[in-house]
């Protein structure tokens, strides 16, 4: 029998991305006769992939661009070039074309819903108004076309399954971003205390005014004033240039804060490397509608290494943070920094270690049978 071809598809995400390609595609590859392709965003190719594992870094355009729906025309001809039993689509731009060729060919379609596109459209600042409520539209009609071919819905946040209509019953599951430890990662030491030793202060992840990354250098300015030992690294990406151009005026001649990208994609790898070498993570998401209901993928990674979080007042992370002794929950915008610094100097973190819930395993278990069942009708798997 011929191999099983899966493709995992994203029409932004990099052909690298932490979910689509170290989470989803690294686990779905562990099936015997299988071949694994992932479409995405130009990105470098991972040199430790598995043998089963194909790259197809087939787009690359501006935000707004010509480039960008031209796009849907090199899927297609992916799609018929390579000819998949199952297609997971990363992305809500991929799912009428996927929903064609699976009607058209009998394959199976799985959605990774990894955002609530339709709320971050409508309440996001990222394009002008009448485009946010067209752009709105569309994509909650594509879903809701689409949901009655998709075999099954992953969704990366609980809050989905009360959030989204275009859900069937029966037919979704909750994968989250869980952390998945690197080949070499080991469990750190616990508890944490951070009494003396100089604040090395983390924001990793999308640089965007939403997440908070300007709070993140207003925090570290008041800090290093008192205490001139503090310094702070930004690691990340931001797809807006305004937002890049204005960080990098508002850092200049602060040798204590340093950007790693900024308006270039960062390696998953060396943002790791920054949490091992940090000793205070910040989640200074700024309070929105499209992030108050999500856990962000940056919490579980910081706490995967016992690092100690200062996170934005919010129930739903408070109540992570406070249950596992991983941080503090504080608001970034009237925060005493002189009261902060001393919590953050006399707390002790991770009291009962790091918690097991937070990595990627249980999920891996949870999609690896939801992909078996959905192929079981036609492939062995």
């Amino acid at each position: 029998m011929s191999e099983t071809r899966i493709l995992l598809a994203s029409l932004l995400k990099p052909i690298n991305d932490t979910r689509m390609y170290e989470k989803l595609g690294l686990s779905v590859s562990k099936f015997g006769g299988t071949e694994v392709h992932i479409a995405g965003f130009r990105a470098p190719v991972p040199a430790a992939a598995p043998a089963n594992i194909y790259f197809h870094p087939i787009f690359d355009f501006k935000r707004l661009s010509l480039g960008r729906f031209l796009a849907q025309r090199k899927y297609k001809q992916l799609l018929h070039q390579l000819k998949p039993d199952l297609i997971i689509a990363c992305t809500h731009e991929l799912l009428l074309a996927s929903q064609q060729y699976c009607q058209k060919y009998g394959a199976k379609l799985i959605y990774d819903v990894q955002e609530n596109y339709t709320l971050n459209l409508t309440t996001q600042q990222n394009y002008p108004p009448l485009l946010r409520q067209l752009l709105a539209f569309e994509v909650a009609r594509s879903e809701k076309k689409a949901a009655p071919s998709v075999n099954h819905f992953l969704l990366a946040e609980e809050s989905y399954v009360t959030e989204l209509s275009f859900l069937t019953a029966g037919k979704y599951a909750v994968i989250g971003n869980k952390y998945k430890p690197e080949p070499d990662y080991t469990l750190p030491t616990t508890p944490r205390q951070l009494k003396q030793e100089p604040l090395r202060l983390l924001y990793s992840g999308t640089i965007a005014e939403v997440y908070g990354v300007f709070e993140a250098v207003s925090l570290a300015e008041a800090l290093h004033h008192l205490d001139p030992s503090t310094t702070l690294t930004i690691i990340g990406y931001s797809s807006r240039s305004h937002t890049s151009k204005r960080l990098q005026e508002r850092i200049k001649g602060k040798r204590y804060i340093k950007l790693i990208g900024g308006n270039e994609l960062v390696p998953h790898q060396q943002i790791l490397q920054s949490i091992k070498e940090s000793n205070l993570g910040l989640l200074p998401y700024r309070p929105h509608p499209s992030t108050a209901r999500c856990i962000p993928t940056k919490l579980y990674e910081y706490m995967a290494y016992a690092l100690p979080v200062l996170v934005q007042q919010n129930p739903l992370w408070q109540s992570i943070t406070e249950a596992h002794q991983a941080g503090i929950s504080v608001d970034f915008r009237q925060a005493p920094p002189q009261e902060l610094l001393q919590r953050i100097r006399q707390s002790k973190f991770y009291t009962s270690g790091i918690p097991q819930e937070i990595f990627w395993e249980a999920d891996e278990a949870k999609l690896l049978q939801i992909v078996k069942d959905t192929l079981s009708s036609s492939t062995k798997v």
